[in-house]
């Protein structure tokens, strides 16, 4: 590894740290920067879902006065979110090889679909979550935590702007509450699959070290100033590394 890739994933590192904490697409930027130094995609998959973990542990340590009064809601959506993850990873480790690179292009244009209409997304939740105001999240709601931690435990692209979405349906609450929750939330499952990883799959220890270092400083900035970044440019870039891995993985 060059000191110029080293540099490039540290920077993947920071803004995947950064934007995870602050919407939730993080693997957008790292993933692609791992497949572009020739990482295969299931090794980069590993490798990055294991280099994220200290960045949600920031951003949720940042995010712990959202967090404050939340914890009888939190752990059985904690419980959801980590049995989805581990069935999740176990998923990737057990499908083939060829299953992943077939199915994550699909995954990444979801995800960015998601990322360009979350405005008319978030208006049509704030309708349905003035109608259905809860204080825990009901049968369906947990149903719905634990496939996306499913998706998260195999991929996880994007899968914050999923869990943001549940839970505005789902609770009746401010919007820093339940993106601080879903920094708890999406953390877990990242770090139950990391655990399965490190266990059963192959796991490039340099760019992993390199994502951790880059977004554990990530999750500090984003806590604090990333919701000034400018929502239109943020879009932007990724998008452009979105469609940058569907061309990668197709290629």
């Amino acid at each position: 590894m060059s000191f110029l890739e080293a540099l490039a994933i540290f920077g993947a590192g920071i803004a995947a740290g950064t934007i995870n904490t602050v919407v939730g697409s993080g693997t957008l930027f790292t993933f692609p920067v791992l497949l572009a130094f020739n990482y295969s995609p299931v090794v980069a998959n590993v490798s990055n879902s294991v280099g994220l973990v200290p960045g949600y542990v920031t951003g949720a340590f940042g995010y712990r006065n959202e967090l404050t009064g939340q914890r009888s809601r939190a752990i059985p959506l904690a419980v959801a979110s980590v049995s989805g993850g581990i069935c999740g990873a176990i998923l990737l480790l057990v499908l083939p090889a060829s299953a992943f690179k077939a199915i994550v292009p699909a995954f990444i244009v979801v995800a960015l679909l998601l990322i360009i209409f979350q405005p008319q997304i978030d208006r049509t939740l704030a309708k349905r979550r003035s109608q259905e105001a809860r204080a825990h999240a009901g049968a369906v709601g947990m149903l719905a935590i634990f496939a996306s931690g499913l998706y998260g435990g195999y991929f996880g692209a994007a899968q914050g702007i999923l869990v943001l979405a549940i839970l505005s349906l789902a609770l009746d609450e401010q919007l820093q509450r339940i993106n601080a929750l879903k920094v708890v939330l999406t953390g877990l499952v990242n770090l139950v699959a990391g655990i399965v990883f490190v266990i059963a799959a192959h796991v490039a220890w340099g760019p992993a070290g390199l994502i951790a270092a880059g977004a554990t400083l990530g999750g500090l900035i984003g806590a604090r100033v990333g919701r000034l970044l400018p929502e239109a440019g943020l879009k932007a870039v990724i998008v452009g590394v979105g469609i940058f891995a569907i061309v990668r993985l197709l290629s």
